[in-house]
């Protein structure tokens, strides 16, 4: 019989694919003026939260003289909500959640996105009624690669570090994850496999490719 007693997901790129699509937005924000916006500038936020990286700033910076910012912004967010609103849920997470439910494990979310974000996706897509815990940016002092918003779940559902399994798709995440003490299965995206996952303990194409109770076999000591 399994140790593990929790799963906790990422959200962002693990649960439904919101990376790609923002990625995209800030591209066609910034084609227009002529600059480019590299994915290994952009990575400092995937995972992390925007705090870690304003793209405005780095696009008034690249153009080199003051633009309407407040004006500008909205265009981006209209670009990016149209895009994930077009994405489905990863493969593979559905079922995932279902298993756990079956098999008596609570579940736990923990994103460097604000809860709202979070939660209003969540709900949109019918999926928030199987998490026991969510905590996201505004929750934690510190958001991802700092570990605690990993130990604020594991406390919320009162399981140790070495009872649960981490789900995430980036090299922030994954950090956060080991970081708390807890294996960590690396699910990246497009966007996300270009960026090194090499600290996880496990890596998959999707959670479509390896069963829960597989999975459960595999973490037991």
């Amino acid at each position: 019989m399994s140790h593990i007693k929790a799963l906790i997901f990422d959200f962002d790129g693990l649960i439904l694919e919101t990376e790609g699509p923002i990625y995209q937005s800030w591209l066609e924000l910034y084609a227009p003026y002529g600059v480019d916006l590299p994915l290994s500038t952009l990575s400092r936020i995937i995972g992390a939260g925007a705090d870690a990286f304003d793209p405005l700033q780095n696009l008034e910076a690249q153009v080199g003289h003051p633009l309407d910012l407040q004006s500008i912004a909205p265009i981006q967010r209209a670009c990016e909500r149209e895009l994930i609103a077009a994405q489905p849920i990863r493969p593979g997470v559905e079922v995932y959640l279902a298993d756990a439910r079956r098999l008596g494990l609570k579940v736990g979310l923990a994103s460097s996105s604000p809860c709202e974000w979070v939660t209003s996706y969540l709900a949109e897509r019918r999926l928030i009624t199987y998490f026991d815990c969510i905590r996201g940016r505004d929750d934690v002092r510190l958001a991802k690669p700092d570990p605690e918003l990993y130990l604020s779940v594991l406390a919320a559902l009162g399981v140790q570090e070495d009872q649960a399994i981490a789900f995430e798709d980036s090299p922030n995440g994954v950090r956060a994850a080991r970081a708390a003490g807890i294996f960590c299965v690396a699910v990246p995206t497009p966007l996300t496999r270009q960026l090194s996952l090499d600290q996880a303990d496990l890596q998959l194409d999707s959670l479509a490719d390896l069963p829960l109770e597989k999975l459960l076999l595999l973490v037991t000591p």
